[in-house]
């Protein structure tokens, strides 16, 4: 954990698919202070016609990106990762302004077992800094 799941409406090349993962780690660990041996990302693309956002008027084509995330960050911060991811998408996926939402849903540490770390995530406190 943190595992990003992005599902989009196109397909990527593999390089900037590989680009985008590498930039999301880097302004994840950055604004949440996560160390990105945490971090997991897919991009899943689900082609034209699968992800819509609903209004008043006809659906429009939409992507989502799921952020399951260590409880622990307020509002503000998670806003702050949510306009830079927002913007980094757009820009290196060429999606459209108010295409893509982010949404979060919190966990405690001991729900998370990383085999790489060899152990649970110990809970978010706001030193933990860069490890």
């Amino acid at each position: 954990m943190p595992y990003l799941q992005l599902e989009v409406i196109r397909n990527y090349s593999y390089a900037t698919k590989k680009l985008l993962a590498k930039r999301i780690g880097e302004v994840y660990s950055k604004i949440m202070k996560a160390d990105q041996n945490r971090i997991t990302v897919s991009i899943r693309e689900l082609g034209e016609g699968s992800i819509w956002r609903c209004g008043d008027g006809e659906p429009m084509p939409a992507a989502i990106m799921m952020c399951d995330i260590r409880k622990g960050r307020n509002e503000q911060i998670r806003t702050e990762l949510s306009r830079a991811l927002i913007d980094m998408c757009n820009e290196v996926l060429g999606l459209e302004t108010g295409q893509l939402n982010i949404e979060f849903t919190q966990h405690s540490g001991d729900e998370m077992y990383h085999q790489r770390l060899g152990r649970f995530s110990a809970e978010w406190t706001a030193d933990e800094g860069y490890l």
